[in-house]
């Protein structure tokens, strides 16, 4: 099951971590079709957060096709994202790359902006 992470000073709406959060699991195989999301009231004691932010998150998992209202039951996962499993080589490639850069003296958010100008390089906009 996900466990859910609200940084509150990151200026990305609660909902909108929330739905990241569900499509990062889902791209990693964390989740997968049939699993259970945790219900709302969970999300809230584990977050305190409202929980019509918890059920506007779901709202767009479902409106995008990732997760199903079962009702009385909860809320299950549809369908997976990626190929991208957390096991993969590539994860822990990355993870050791991180740990290099964190320990040459880079920052957060350096390593981010290397990242992701990395990715631009070689997924420029408008490719798949």
């Amino acid at each position: 099951m996900v466990e859910f992470r609200i940084d509150r000073r990151s200026g990305v709406a609660t909902y909108v971590q929330i739905v990241r959060q569900v499509q990062q699991a889902l791209r990693l195989g964390l989740l997968e079709p049939g699993d259970k999301l945790p219900t709302a009231r969970e999300v809230v004691e584990a977050t305190a957060i409202n929980p019509n932010t918890v059920l506007k998150a779901y709202r767009e998992l479902e409106r995008d096709g990732l997760v199903e209202a079962r009702r009385g039951l909860g809320t299950f996962v549809r369908k997976s994202l990626g190929g991208a499993p957390a096991d993969s080589p590539y994860a822990a490639e990355l993870a050791d790359w991180t740990r290099r850069a964190r320990g040459a003296g880079l920052e957060k958010d350096d390593v981010a902006a290397l990242f992701a100008a990395a990715l631009e390089k070689e997924f420029p906009r408008g490719e798949p």
